[in-house]
């Protein structure tokens, strides 16, 4: 049996990782091809934590998996027989549900860029993140195409037992309702042993870590509430930054530990400096809005609502599906969409793990750009990786079986 050692592909800003670091496994190396979510990773896994071993022959960036591919080839091919895991999914946005679903989306030709890459390296086990959507065929077009079958035969083809799932990371303690497609495959074990164990064991896990496995949003963020006290911001001139509160639940307590200082701004809690006419609409939210339900301008239950859609956190129940778009959740109390903090912490990040970059793009910039809200939305909950980090362990390291 190989070492506990795994690569992580598309890892954004490394929620994937942070999970699998918990959980006792060891990176390799992570491939991430924007800048900003790579020195989020770089800051907290290869500094910090010292969490990758990093070969000496692929540089410490941000780098395109397809120019790693083209120039890395044959050091690809020398780790077969050597890696336990492939872990991370292409970017889900040509495949999401809440988008465009752009079939010709060139994000979603990474799908084969990332069959090259399992084909060279041949790992034990693989775990394959995306989005509900994932699964879904796109409509109205010639040649329609359902990715996760696409992944599951070229798999097949590689000698891989497969078997996946869509999961809500709301019954492992994560506090939103996120449904995610999850792929496992494996050369001589089997996959569904690993969501057996995912299952059997996510009261457990929960248990251990002074959690329940349902967590609400008042578990996940009361004692980031603005009411607790403000600083200035300390990365952004002209903000305030919130303070911590006291610990009013198991999970704020597991979210806290590790944090250096408890007394001081904490980190990536900026809030928003909205104008009064924002602060009226949510005012309205709050007063006149079903608590956690999407509301859209032709629901006409506030007449100036100018978004999209719009949730009023209902703080007793989970969080919606965190997203890179801030502006379509209002705090639960407070006339303020969430700081980024609140949305790692609904996304399980642990306080310690601190968000690099510019907080929001607009415009132009978005499509070049990965800021702070949009790194939180697009990652793997760490607790959730964390938990099948655990079962993808414990049948890798159990008796052969089909």
């Amino acid at each position: 049996m190989v070492d506990k050692k795994y690569i992580d592909i598309f890892a954004g800003c490394g929620g994937l990782s942070a999970g699998l670091l918990s959980a006792g496994w060891t990176g390799l190396f992570a491939i991430e091809k924007n800048a900003d979510a790579f020195s989020t990773l770089e800051y907290n896994l290869i500094k910090n934590q010292e969490h990758f071993l990093w070969p000496s022959w692929l540089p410490i960036t941000e780098c395109d998996i397809n120019i790693l591919l083209k120039e890395h080839t044959n050091e690809l091919r020398a780790l077969q027989g050597k890696v336990a895991l492939v872990a991370g999914g292409p970017p889900c946005q040509g495949f999401s549900m809440a988008g465009k679903r752009d079939e010709y989306d060139q994000r979603n030709n990474l799908v084969k860029s990332y069959i090259k890459f399992i084909k060279l390296v041949l790992p034990e086990a693989i775990i394959f993140e995306n989005v509900h959507g994932f699964t879904v065929n796109f409509k109205g077009k010639k040649g329609t195409k359902q990715y996760s079958s696409y992944v599951e035969r070229a798999l097949k083809r590689l000698s891989y037992k497969t078997m996946h799932q869509i999961v809500d990371m709301s019954e492992y303690g994560v506090p939103q309702n996120r449904k995610r497609f999850i792929l496992v495959a494996m050369k001589e074990r089997s996959p569904k042993k690993v969501f057996e164990a995912l299952n059997k064991n996510k009261e457990s896990f929960c248990k251990s870590k002074g959690i329940t496995n349902k967590t609400t949003v008042y578990d996940a963020i009361s004692d980031l509430e603005r009411a607790h006290g403000t600083v200035p911001s300390p990365d952004t001139k002209g903000f305030q930054t919130g303070l911590y509160g006291p610990i009013q639940s198991g999970y704020q307590r597991l979210m806290r530990q590790s944090v250096e200082s408890q007394t001081g701004a904490v980190d990536s809690h900026r809030f928003v400096n909205h104008r009064k006419e924002t602060i009226a609409i949510h005012n309205d939210l709050l007063d006149h809005a079903p608590l956690g339900k999407r509301i859209t301008p032709k629901d006409n239950i506030v007449p100036t609502l100018n978004r999209r859609g719009v949730t009023v956190l209902n703080k007793n129940a989970q969080a919606p599906t965190i997203t890179s778009i801030p502006d379509e959740i209002v705090h639960y109390i407070e006339p303020r969409i969430l700081t980024v903090r609140e949305h790692a912490r609904i996304q399980s990040f642990p306080d310690w793990f601190e968000f690099k970059g510019k907080y929001t793009s607009g415009g132009i910039r978005r499509k070049q750009e990965v800021p702070r809200y949009t790194q939180v939305g697009n990652a793997v909950p760490p607790l959730f990786a964390e938990q099948i980090g655990i079962a993808i362990w414990e049948v890798l390291s159990n008796d052969k079986s089909e």
